[in-house]
């Protein structure tokens, strides 16, 4: 693909950086940290995980160390078939040690930096949009503030009270849209305004369109589940279960489909919004998946499997998990110390996933060799208001209530609410992308037919993260002088 350099921009930019000692870290060594320098590597120990510091940049890594403050191994968590209930080793990639506390901080760099470093964004000048559902407008909002620019959050007025309150200490522009997860339309309707009103003022990074999002997952996130399970010593890399969200997580799926041919790819959504399952739509709780379109950037064409997963269900295990009843009750089931205080690590769509992967398992009928890889995108750090939610709503939780959670949906998690996708399911879904992306978003036709059509097409986008390296390297040379 050819890069347009706006030379003027680019010089604002170097500039800038140049004035605050900001160097870009390459994508390059977000995926590989041995590839950092060593003086990079001791500043970071006197830096805390979410603090404010341009250093800060080198830790959009999936190898971040919590204890250390280096780095160490990709962190996962391997859930216990005396959890899960199913033979098939499911493993979560965590992405509580991620600066903002989600791996989404990745996705934003992938978005915003190839804009400044072709003079396509002037932090001098612009703000940076970060329309989101949740935690890709943080991730964005502290890369902005890491790199001393402004930046505008955009998210549904419903999404978690943590979320606002972040937005608020990291002294990002806040604009709360109507409605709650699914409402990802009005969150483009904003967008279409402020781009009448603001003009050249401001620069939108729109996850959902923004390849630079696939991109950072296909390098950087494929490459951390690929040394997973060869950590793990896995025998078969069976499926990849991500929720769609902005479909960004899901790329890293064809980079390891390249690695693993038969293995699955799963789209999980929300069984309150169905939208790839059969067209559906409606309202659900499960904070991250905004959904009721296809994202532009989601290859449905390599997408084998849809997975819808209960709301209720991903609420009931949140309480099950974090409260101490469930504690109590899982402890009596035989799952192990070690594990019970680790699933705080799984957020609401952390949990989702692991429903999705249980399904998985189950209507394939996977056994003990096979892997499947998903992912605990953020933690229970980011919902500790929707916990007392539920318990002013429903009063305290009992063990009676976590035996019934556990058993209705974990131990009895059924395959069903699944599509096994064919070719003309496939087409069906991506043809959906046309209402979204062509009528509203004045995207080509020419454009949504080679997506499916051009073989090329998704790779030579996934693979400009070296092109991008190498102007990455550039800029920095021009900052140092």
């Amino acid at each position: 693909m050819k890069i347009n350099i706006n030379k003027k921009k680019l010089e604002k930019a170097v500039k800038l950086c140049r004035e605050r000692n900001i160097i870009l870290p390459t994508f390059a060594e977000q995926k590989d940290p041995s590839k950092v320098s060593e003086k990079v590597k001791a500043d970071l120990k006197n830096i805390g995980l979410w603090d404010v510091n341009p250093l800060n940049l080198y830790r959009i890594s999936w190898h971040n160390s919590p204890s250390t403050k280096g780095y160490h191994h990709v962190n996962y968590f391997e859930l216990p078939s005396s959890l899960t209930g199913v033979k098939a080793r499911i493993v979560g990639m965590v992405g509580k040690y991620f600066p903002t506390g989600a791996h989404k901080v990745g996705a934003a760099y992938g978005c915003l930096v190839p804009r400044l470093v072709t003079g396509e964004f002037d932090p001098t000048t612009q703000k940076a949009v970060w329309p989101s559902t949740g935690n890709y407008c943080r991730g964005g909002a502290y890369d902005s503030a890491l790199l001393a620019c402004h930046s505008i959050a955009i998210l549904p007025e419903e999404m978690s009270k943590e979320r606002f309150d972040w937005l608020k200490k990291i002294g990002s522009e806040i604009i709360a849209t109507p409605g709650c997860e699914s409402n990802v339309k009005e969150i483009f309707d904003k967008c279409r305004e402020l781009r009448a009103n603001r003009g050249d003022d401001i620069v939108i990074f729109n996850q959902f369109e923004e390849f630079g999002n696939g991109m950072w997952h296909y390098n950087v996130t494929a490459e951390a589940a690929r040394e997973v399970f060869e950590e793990i010593k896995g025998k078969k890399l069976a499926a990849f279960v991500s929720a769609t969200g902005s479909a960004g997580t899901i790329c890293a799926g064809d980079r390891l489909k390249e690695l693993h041919p038969k293995m699955k790819i799963a789209a999980v959504e929300a069984l309150q919004c169905p939208t790839l399952l059969n067209n559906g739509f409606g309202a659900h709780r499960i904070e991250g998946i905004g959904d009721k379109h296809v994202p532009w950037i989601h290859n449905v064409k390599n997408t084998d499997t849809v997975v819808a997963v209960d709301d209720e269900a991903c609420i009931s295990i949140m309480r099950l998990f974090n409260e101490k009843e469930g504690k109590k009750y899982l402890l009596s089931k035989g799952v192990g110390d070690k594990t019970v205080d680790s699933l705080n690590l799984l957020g609401i769509s952390g949990i989702c996933n692991m429903l999705a992967a249980i399904k998985m398992a189950k209507f394939y009928k996977l056994g003990e060799d096979d892997v499947v890889i998903t992912m605990f995108t953020d933690s229970m750090e980011l919902y500790g208001s929707r916990i007392e939610e539920c318990r002013t709503k429903d009063g305290n939780y009992t063990e009676k209530q976590a035996g019934i959670h556990y058993e209705r949906y974990i131990e009895g998690e059924r395959p069903d609410n699944m599509l096994d996708l064919d070719e003309r399911e496939r087409k069906r879904i991506h043809n959906l992308k046309y209402y979204t992306w062509v009528e509203q978003q004045g995207k080509e036709i020419n454009e949504l037919n080679a997506q499916w059509d051009d073989a090329s097409y998704w790779m030579s986008r996934w693979k400009m993260a070296g092109k991008y390296d190498e102007l990455i390297n550039e800029f920095n040379s021009h900052v140092r002088g």
